[in-house]
């Protein structure tokens, strides 16, 4: 004998149903603030950089706001920086916690590429 399946009935969902993941919220707090997604992904790209290479990277930002950018960065363990004792140049590069976002960088980049 088959089975009959009770068709559910459907409603809407609400956005006030719908609670997100506190990890999820927390990482686009850092990756989704504007100019993070550049300075991360440049750095991808590099071992470390001076800041006015980072400067030169993402011209549209003020040295100003890249320098929040940086500390804030910084301060949520995804940017290093670096004082070379020697010279006084300061560098810039990801820690782990940073450098695991480059596959998500990378698929970012494909995407943009297809659709952006």
């Amino acid at each position: 004998m088959q089975e009959v399946k009770e068709k559910k009935e459907t409603t809407p969902c609400k956005p006030e149903d719908y609670e997100l993941c506190s990890h999820f919220i927390n990482a686009f707090r850092i990756i989704g603030k504007k100019w993070n997604g550049l300075i991360i992904s440049s750095l991808c790209d590099t071992e470390d950089m001076r800041f006015k290479d980072l400067a030169r990277c993402i011209e549209a930002c003020s040295d100003r706001v890249l320098v929040e950018r940086l500390k804030e960065l910084e301060q949520d363990g995804i940017v290093k920086r670096t004082v070379n004792k020697d010279t006084g140049i300061i560098s810039y590069s990801l820690t782990e916690k940073g450098a695991d976002l480059k596959p998500v960088f990378d698929q970012v980049h494909d995407w943009a590429d297809k659709w952006a």
